[in-house]
Formats: C-alpha cells, structure tokens, sequence
C-alpha cells in the first residue's frame, strides 16, 4: 500500500507542476508590459478659465448670428484679449461677416485694455477696407493714429479718405482731433511754419465741407497762427469768431496777446489784455508774463506793475525772471527806491515767492542801484 500511495502523490506533484510550467511558458510569451504595468487611466486636460469663458460665449452665440449679437458679446467681456479671440472666431465662420459696428467695439475694447498693438492691427484692417466705414469709425481710428506718435501720417492718410467719402464726410469731431495733433508739434519755431500749411488746409475744407467750427476749434487756429507770428490772420479768425457764433474766451485772448507782444506790436497787445479784462476774463499765466517782461523792456514800467499785481491778485505768481524785468526796467529809470518798495510789497503778496527768491532779488536791485546790503 505504502508504494502505491508515494507513487499517486508522485504523480500528483509532477502534474501540477508540469501545469505550471505551461502557465509560466504562456505568461512569459506575453509582452511584459502588458503583464507588468497596469493600464494607466487617461484623464482630459483641464481647460483654463479664459478657455472655458470662450467656449461658453461660442456656445451661447446661436447658428446665423448677426453683428448685432457679436457685438453685445464683445460689450460684454471684460478682458480684452478673450473679446478679441471672439472676434476673431466669428469672423472664420460662414456667412459672417463683421460690419462697422463690431470694429469699433472691438478697437474700442483694445484700447481700453491697452493692447494697443491689438488696436494698431485692427485699424490697419479697417484702412485695408475689411468693413463698411461710418463716421464714428472713422474719427475713432483718427484718434488713436493721432495720440500714436509714429502713426501720424496714418492719421491724415484715413482722413483722406473720409474727405474723398459720400457718406462718411468729416465732422467738427475729426477736425478738433487733428488740429490739436498738428498743435502739439508746435514746440519750436521753425517746426511750426512746417505744419501751418496743414493747419490752413483743414481750414479751407472744413469750409468746403459746411463744417460750423466751435470755439475750441478756432482756438486751435487762432494759436497756429499766432506761434507762428502771423497775428493779422490770428486777428482775422478772432474776428470771425462772432460769425459762427462762438463767443472768445480767456484762450481766445491769451493767443492773440502773446503773439502781438512776440511780435513787437505791444501796443495792441496791451488794448487786448485790456479788453480781455474789460469781460472779466483771466488769461494764462505764460500770457501775463510774456506781456509784463515786454512792457518792462520797453520802458512801460507803471503798466507792467499793475499787470504783475493784477497777476498776483487772480492767484498766480510771476516767475523770477518776470520780476527781475520789472525791477531792473524801475532801476534803469534811476528808480531804485521805488524798486526796493516794489520788491517788499510783492514779498508779502505772492506767498510761493520763498525767502531764497527774495534774496536772490534783493541782491540783484543792490548790485543795479550799487547799494550795500544792509
């Protein structure tokens, strides 16, 4: 019995392990990762929010949508940079096409945000003819070329276009944009006769074009010409400005001095500033200043002192330079004592003259008089 039992449990083992090694054989002949490495689940990538916000407002925005609906999307957003891609996935879609409306909200946007390379990008756009022009439109791209120094030219190259438009003629808005871009390039003498010939072209057509100028407008003109020295044209414009009904104001005045006082005519100058206080008007500080100075030179010494106090009692204070004008204008006269007076009243007057102005004037009248500081 006992041979018979080993023989059974015998046989038994070497079964078994012969059915192992079948099993080894048949998981050794599959690939090993397959074997050894559990499958890795895959997971969908997480969309940003700027991403998730767009997919929203493309989803919310129907089949057939019009301008109308791009343009109450891209009113609605807040940042600039997911109006923009908005805009530009609704422009790739069939019969679409953005009109006016949609581009001026979106430079609009752009330049709110100040991606203003954005805006620069929409603009050449327009000017290439990628929509249909309005008015607004067209004054909004002229602003944005005039406040960008290097797109100036831009400016007067749209704006010819919009003078060469029948339904889209320039407005007292587009001139007032471009007239005060050319102003802000009159910092030097010789560079203003450069722009005043442009300054007289957009006077001549926006005659042509009907265009009603404000004051604000004529303003800009009246200063071109008189920077410029050309003070009868500057008078010439002041004059007509009653024309148009537009009343002159302290600006008005201020121009019109200035530039009669620059140009030697000092005389008229002074019966404008009169004038100009005559309706309670106040003019710029520089104004007060340039006139004061050139009346001192010239010898006019009591209307140069009731100017410096009219100055200081209207709140503003004349610089150094003006106040030595005036003293040294007294003491060339041989008035040194009226000087000194002059010198004490305005101390207690003119509150930002500062102790270190005073001195420097005290010892300016004691080296002209030839007096010794006390």
């Amino acid at each position: 019995m006992f041979p018979a039992t080993f023989n059974r449990r015998l046989f038994l083992v070497l079964r078994n392990s012969t059915q192992l090694l079948a099993q080894y054989s048949s998981i050794s002949s599959t690939p090993k990762a397959d074997v050894l490495s559990p499958p890795i689940p895959t997971r969908a990538r997480t969309r940003t929010p700027l991403e998730t916000q767009f997919e929203t407002w493309t989803q919310n925005l129907k089949p057939g949508f019009t301008p109308a609906d791009v343009d109450a999307a891209l009113r609605a957003q807040s940042d600039p940079d997911l109006a923009l891609d908005i805009f530009r996935w609704t422009a790739q879609q069939r019969n679409y096409k953005h009109n006016h409306v949609t581009y001026l909200t979106m430079i609009k946007t752009s330049i709110d945000g100040r991606r203003y390379r954005q805006a620069e990008t929409l603009v050449e756009e327009v000017a290439a003819g990628a929509c249909d022009m309005s008015v607004p439109l067209y004054n909004s791209v002229i602003r944005f070329c005039c406040g960008r120094k290097f797109l100036f030219n831009r400016a007067f190259d749209v704006y010819k276009k919009m003078l060469k438009s029948e339904d889209c003629k320039p407005t007292l808005e587009t001139y007032s944009l471009l007239l005060n871009s050319l102003l802000r390039r009159f910092n030097k003498l010789n560079v203003c006769y450069v722009y005043l010939h442009a300054v007289k072209s957009l006077r001549k057509q926006m005659k042509r074009c009907g265009v009603i100028p404000d004051t604000y407008v004529l303003n800009m003109i009246i200063k071109a010409y008189a920077k410029c020295l050309e003070v009868d044209e500057a008078m010439r414009v002041f004059g007509e400005m009653g024309l148009y009904g537009c009343e002159p104001n302290a600006y008005s005045y201020s121009y019109i001095v200035k530039g009669l006082c620059e140009k030697g005519r000092l005389r008229q100058g002074l019966g404008m500033y009169k004038a100009m206080r005559d309706k309670d008007l106040v003019g710029t500080g520089s104004t007060y200043m340039v006139l004061i100075c050139s009346l001192a030179m010239e010898g006019m010494c009591e209307d140069a002192i009731e100017i410096v106090r009219d100055m200081l009692h209207n709140s503003m204070a004349p610089d150094l330079l003006t106040y030595k004008t005036v003293l040294e204008g007294l003491c060339s006269q041989g008035r040194g004592d009226d000087a000194f007076q002059l010198l004490e009243e305005w101390k207690k007057e003119d509150g930002f003259m500062g102790e270190r102005n005073y001195r420097t004037l005290c010892n300016a009248l004691h080296f002209q008089t030839g007096r010794r500081d006390q």
